[in-house]
């Protein structure tokens, strides 16, 4: 299969086969959790950390995390459903299950509308799980009276894991100091595309969209998702959600994510019988297929992250830096960023729509996820400064870098790639 990288940088970046997964689609039909994509809670089940080279210790953590579970982000997750069904309701037009489904959803929906958006108690303990292993598998960086930066969006589900992140810490070791902020400006670190207009850095890449010109995620999900079968279970009419704007497509986007996000705050089994576990994979496909259009469009404007963390690491290796900087932010943000710095391939453009899920996997963005730069140290002082990168504890690839040992880097190599993507990105001025 022919495959064309991103131009990252001058040098065209080799072509690497550990990160093209062919078995995606067996693997979420043998979890289908995994179909829940960015709406799955966090997985705490991960692989040993290789050991690093000998005389190598770390010193120094670089973090970005997404809030923890939350309920769902937009009302029309829980309004869109409500409607269509009580419209087929009065109507007659429900099924037996629709008519389940429907008495389930007006049962249980008003509290999370009430709390759209919110962190729920899942997401508050999400993040002092990580922190605390965080804190065991690197114990030389937090040892003795360290002190700690933290920075997030102004969102309170952001706001709120930050917290319950850094109170985990201090339990673990009280002398540590800590510096907690979320304002507006520091929104160009914690969420750069967010940011106040005025003080927002707009940066073009020096390519076009590669993928411009392909389907719209509804064409794509119009094209491989039965939805008429999904909507022939619920309504005697299968067409009747195409009674309303977005039809067929928008209904059942909005139906999965409820169905999707639901189980991170809710145990009961409201929503059975409604999806297959085909249906599953498939709407997960174009869900996944949509987050990879937008990663692709907007992981340049994640720039001002990346300088941030070249800066506050380079801060830490010459001594004057914190133990460790946190960041605590939004999915949006994690996921381009790392197609950004080619988090295990993922930069790469796919071939056609349709290869986009063995190269992205939405999955690896659950709740809670978070990206974590290990820095290393060496007896050696004329050895160089080498790091590791967890996604969600697990360590991954950069496959535009040669590595030293297993996941592990040289810093300076790093370097030298990220400053040759921010030369060839240079900052839009006000008024261009």
């Amino acid at each position: 299969m022919k495959r064309t990288l991103l131009a990252l940088c001058a040098v065209i970046l080799a072509t690497t086969a550990f990160a093209q997964n062919y078995q995606v689609r067996e693997d979420v039909a043998a979890n289908l959790r995994k179909s829940w994509g960015m709406e799955m809670p966090y997985d705490f089940d991960v692989p040993a950390l290789t050991p690093a080279p000998h005389s190598y210790k770390p010193f120094y953590i670089s973090h970005y995390g997404r809030h923890g579970s939350r309920y769902a982000w937009s009302t029309a997750f829980y309004t869109v459903p409500r409607d269509i069904f009580g419209q087929a309701h009065e109507e007659g037009l429900l099924t037996e299950l629709g008519e389940k489904i429907y008495a389930n959803i007006l049962e249980f929906y008003e509290v999370p509308l009430m709390n759209m958006g919110d962190l729920v108690p899942l997401g508050w303990e999400q993040h002092k799980r990580i922190a605390a292993v965080m804190y065991d598998s690197f114990p030389q960086v937090f040892k003795g009276d360290k002190y700690i930066e933290a920075v997030s969006s102004t969102s309170p589900r952001a706001i709120v894991s930050m917290s319950s992140f850094c109170l985990s810490l201090k339990e673990k070791n009280p002398r540590l100091q800590f510096y907690q902020s979320s304002t507006h400006t520091g929104m160009m670190i914690a969420a750069p595309s967010s940011a106040p207009a005025q003080i927002r850095e707009k940066y073009k890449g020096f390519d076009t969209n590669p993928v411009e010109k392909w389907e719209t995620r509804a064409e794509f999900g119009n094209r491989i998702c039965d939805y008429g079968a999904i909507c022939a279970r619920l309504f005697k009419d299968p067409d009747f959600p195409d009674r309303f704007e977005g039809g067929k497509h928008d209904f059942i986007f909005h139906l999965f994510g409820l169905f999707c996000g639901y189980h991170n705050y809710e145990q009961r089994p409201l929503f059975e019988g409604i999806f297959t576990p085909e249906d599953q994979a498939d709407v997960w496909e174009t869900n996944n297929y949509s987050s990879f259009l937008y990663d692709i469009d907007n992981r340049w404007l994640n720039i001002p992250l990346l300088k941030d963390i070249l800066a506050k690491a380079d801060d830490a290796i010459r001594g004057g830096g914190n133990a460790a900087d946190l960041r605590f932010g939004h999915d949006y943000v994690i996921e381009a960023f790392n197609v950004l710095i080619n988090v295990n391939g993922s930069a790469t453009v796919p071939q056609n729509e349709n290869e986009v899920k063995y190269w992205v996997q939405s999955y690896s963005i659950p709740k809670a996820a978070n990206d974590q730069f290990v820095f290393y140290r060496s007896a050696r002082k004329d050895a160089p400064v080498l790091f590791k990168l967890l996604l969600n504890g697990r360590e991954v690839r950069l496959p535009q870098l040669e590595a030293v040992n297993g996941p592990y880097y040289k810093w300076d190599d790093f370097k030298v790639w990220a400053d040759e993507l921010l030369a060839q990105h240079p900052l839009v001025k006000k008024g261009n």
